[in-house]
């Protein structure tokens, strides 16, 4: 084998070890790079006008971006219609479905565990609902994007064009579950639950070929859980408004520091609307 061989393919196209490397190497420099130059201006910026903004997980959706943007300019020609990021994957047909199932997953299991009290509303300080909405999208949206940018972008489609789709769908809903590790509260069912959503995700991803449609389940699933339930989301609390819902049952049920998506019912939530995309993709295979 010569260092050509090493490198590339027998068509010219760089081996998938590398591409991946290459990859990983961009969300690094890109990442150093945004914390280093831009960050320390629009905190500036936002502190001479007032405006208090997280940035943390803008800045981690901006290095996804830029590492993309760098892995297109040096080893992948198809651009962000290699990731499914294109116009022609911007379906609203799909995206809609994509909100409903991710949206239904978690709201659906919660339904009974609050009707049983394993969940309890409290009531918490008055305030404005929108307000409260709004400013979680705006924490939330930026970081689904960014996970699934990362998990089911560019290194999705390189492991599925490697190895194929089921291991793709393996090894990155794996990787997503053991990412969340550092996440308060976690535990090896809340973890496990996690790894579901990550082939839950992925799933939406293959069926819809539109990760834009994975980003909308992504962040409909994150947003019931803080906008609606008023729960935390995988660990994190978020402030909320007048009610919350607090756990008041047993952990297997109600998942408990983790949040209603690390129990079993979310679990079975998941398990189900994956089942659905299974066989929708299969009948429309077979029609």
């Amino acid at each position: 084998m010569t260092a050509r061989d090493f490198f590339w393919d027998s068509t010219g196209t760089l081996r998938p070890p590398w591409r991946l490397a290459i990859f990983a190497a961009s969300i690094v420099v890109s990442l150093i790079a945004i914390n280093g130059a831009i960050v320390p201006l629009v905190s500036w910026v936002l502190a001479l006008v007032g405006v208090r903004v997280v940035l943390f997980p803008w800045v981690l959706l901006a290095s996804a971006v830029v590492a993309h943007l760098l892995t297109f300019r040096w080893i992948e020609p198809r651009g962000w219609d290699a990731v499914r990021l294109g116009r022609s994957s911007a379906r609203l047909r799909s995206i809609g479905l994509a909100t409903l199932l991710g949206a239904s997953a978690i709201g659906i299991p919660a339904l009974p565990l609050v009707a049983a009290g394993w969940l309890r509303v409290v009531p918490q300080p008055a305030g404005s609902w929108i307000v409260a909405a709004v400013a979680m999208a705006l924490f939330l949206a930026p970081a689904a994007l960014w996970e699934e940018m990362i998990f089911r972008g560019y290194a999705f489609t390189v492991l599925e064009e490697w190895w194929g789709t089921p291991a793709a769908l393996g090894v990155t809903s794996v990787v997503f579950g053991l990412v969340h590790l550092q996440n308060a509260g976690a535990t090896v069912p809340s973890i496990a639950v996690v790894v579901m959503a990550g082939v839950f995700l992925g799933g939406v991803l293959v069926a819809t070929q539109s990760l834009w449609a994975a980003f909308a389940a992504h962040l409909a699933w994150n947003w019931v859980l803080a906008g609606v339930l008023h729960s935390a989301v995988s660990g994190i609390p978020f402030a909320t408004p007048d009610y919350r819902v607090v756990d008041a049952g047993p952990d297997w049920a109600t998942g408990g520091a983790w949040g209603p998506e690390g129990g079993i019912p979310a679990a079975l939530g998941l398990v189900s609307v994956s089942i659905y995309l299974y066989l929708r993709r299969r009948r429309r295979e077979e029609s």
